[in-house]
């Protein structure tokens, strides 16, 4: 398992843990980030330090810091 933001964008991975405050996880886990699910690293913004990936068809937006806490396994 590796944290969300070492993937290189276009690659996918299969999330497998949520690492981050109670709060945060459940924002995360309402926004459709469960465990099992397909994420895809769509870019790197350089600008406010930020990446931004598709989940469920649906486009977010985190944080550096906040990715490293989300853990997935590549496929």
């Amino acid at each position: 398992m590796s944290p969300l933001s070492q993937l290189r964008p276009g690659m996918t991975g299969t999330l497998r843990s949520l690492e981050c405050s109670r709060s945060f996880r459940r924002r995360l886990m309402e926004l459709g980030l469960l465990p099992g699910t397909e994420v895809r690293l769509v870019r790197r913004v350089a600008v406010g330090d930020l990446i931004e990936i598709e989940c469920r068809g649906c486009h977010l937006s985190l944080r550096f810091a906040e990715a490293e806490k989300v853990l997935v396994e590549p496929a």
